[in-house]
């Protein structure tokens, strides 16, 4: 990862928006699991958005990480916590509540130690054992 101090600070470089944000613990894992998905997925990092904006309920929110295909479809949705928090129901929901507006195939919720993968298919989710490559959901 690049990085650099800029006041006193460190800065983390953002392979998709292609700039230096301050890195805080979630910005850290937000980081690495684009890393992860365009290295090791291959997800290709000209697909993917940081922090889109979405209105969900009327109220504004910033969806951390949406992997789409080319057409522009959401393929994945990604929440990150900073490493300290606990994956929980609460991440959980908030993601659900983001994937009603998304409509990805499959949400990550990731706090950079530990990824849940699952795909919502009306009320019934199912965790998957890990997040499917590119090719591998492209084909599904």
């Amino acid at each position: 990862m690049k990085t650099k101090i800029k006041n006193g600070k460190e800065y983390i470089f953002d392979i998709v928006r292609k700039i230096y944000v301050q890195n805080k613990p979630e910005e850290w894992v937000r980081q690495h699991i684009i890393k992860y998905l365009n290295k090791e997925k291959g997800y290709p990092t000209s697909l993917m958005s940081v922090e889109k904006k979405n209105e969900i309920n009327t109220i504004k929110k910033r969806c951390d990480v949406i992997c789409n295909d080319n057409n522009g479809t959401p393929l994945l949705l990604v929440e990150c916590k900073a490493d300290h928090i606990k994956l929980d129901n609460k991440a959980l929901h908030q993601s659900i509540i983001y994937q009603k507006k998304i409509n990805a195939k499959l949400i990550v919720v990731t706090n950079g130690k530990k990824n849940w993968c699952l795909k919502i298919n009306g009320q019934d989710i199912t965790f998957l054992k890990s997040i499917p490559s590119y090719s591998e959901i492209t084909q599904s």
